[in-house]
């Protein structure tokens, strides 16, 4: 009996013992796993706080979109204060990171804060004047052919036939082309010719080249009987989107030129301005047959095609600036001298060459002699 109760104590005992280890390997085991619980944990709650703020972005960032959309016609600063706004917060979250994270950067956070601010002002200020732009160029489609362009030449597109000539332009404008020497060793048919030869060589603005493109378009008109005239050369932004005007008996053409560069595409927007203008000359001549025309460097959208299809306008695609007579030969209605003008002189784009009255384009200024025609005197100065 006594060694029954002997036994089952032992067993007892060693399931104590078994039970005691146990608890005691998972006290280890617990104790080693503690950490990454805790990271589990942290994690997870941080991701939920993520998730949080993520829904509640998306909510902010859904109720200013439809905000916008309600607000967008009370004008451009609201829209720029609310892009400005939204940058300035972003740079604040920036911030606060800065001065939360483990190692606190308090003075570089204080500098975004900085700079921040000052961002915020310029954004507003660069995003009305960005929407202006925009909105500008969708009114006048023609704005867009000056971007980056030199700004006296701006200017000269700005005020047409108001713009003033300086003094040195008063002059003989063949002189801006040779030296001193050149000029007063040279006849004036040598130097009138050098002088033209030079305007051709010379590397031109994007508003020169633009302004040879509709004189060579008007040349082609001119050399086939119509008459042309150059409002947009003459009148500058009030030429009202007509560059040319070719008139030949009741037949007009109403001419829009785009010397641009072969990756641009001329969109819609272009041909109902150009359409426009038809309507407008057509109303103020209402005996006219009056037809637009959109001649360019480069090629017209799909889209643009169509309406120009539908809104009755001609177009051309792919039309290259070449060298042509550009000398203007003409016969002068009160006293019938014969006069030439040079593309630099002053009355040359005002000059309508009439074929029917023996007048023509030549290319030499020899030609334009040998014909019996005198240079133009347009400067102060001399006759």
């Amino acid at each position: 009996m006594k060694i029954v109760l002997f036994s089952l104590g032992i067993l007892v005992v060693l399931g104590v013992l078994s039970w005691i280890v146990d608890i005691y390997n998972k006290a280890r085991l617990y104790t080693q796993l503690k950490p990454r619980l805790d990271e589990v944990e942290r994690r997870e709650e941080s991701l939920k706080q993520e998730q949080a703020d993520w829904k509640k972005k998306l909510q902010e960032e859904r109720e200013a979109i439809e905000v916008l959309a309600r607000e967008k016609s009370k004008g451009f600063p609201w829209l720029a204060s609310a892009y400005a706004d939204y940058y300035y917060l972003e740079d604040l979250k920036k911030a606060r990171y800065l001065e939360t994270k483990k190692r606190p950067a308090r003075k570089a956070a204080e500098t975004v804060r900085e700079v921040a601010a000052d961002r915020r002002r310029a954004e507003k200020l660069w995003r009305v004047f960005k929407y202006q732009l925009e909105y500008y160029e969708a009114l006048f489609p023609w704005l867009v052919d000056f971007k980056g362009e030199d700004l006296d030449d701006l200017v000269r597109q700005l005020v047409g036939k108001e713009y003033k000539v300086s003094e040195y332009e008063e002059r003989d404008p063949v002189s801006k082309w040779l030296t001193s020497a050149e000029y007063n060793s040279l006849t004036s048919i040598e130097r009138n010719q050098l002088a033209l030869d030079r305007y051709w060589k010379k590397k031109k603005s994007k508003w020169e080249i633009g302004r040879d493109f509709e004189r060579f378009i008007g040349y082609q008109y001119e050399s086939k009987g119509w008459k042309v005239y150059y409002q947009g050369i003459v009148e500058g932004f009030a030429d009202l989107g007509r560059d040319i005007i070719a008139v030949r008996g009741d037949f007009v053409y109403i001419v829009q030129c785009k010397y641009w560069s072969r990756y641009k595409t001329i969109h819609e927007k272009h041909i109902f301005q150009l359409y426009g203008t038809v309507i407008a000359y057509q109303i103020d001549n209402p005996e006219k047959e009056v037809m637009g025309v959109f001649i360019t460097s480069t090629r017209l959208s799909d889209r643009a095609k169509l309406f120009a299809k539908a809104l009755g306008i001609k177009y051309m695609e792919g039309v290259s600036l070449e060298e042509y007579p550009c000398i203007k030969c003409n016969i002068s209605k009160k006293t019938g001298e014969k006069i030439y003008h040079l593309p630099f002189d002053q009355q040359y784009d005002k000059t309508v060459v009439e074929v029917e009255k023996n007048e023509c384009y030549v290319a030499t200024v020899q030609e334009a002699e040998a014909l019996g025609f005198r240079r133009a005197f347009k400067w102060s100065g001399n006759k």
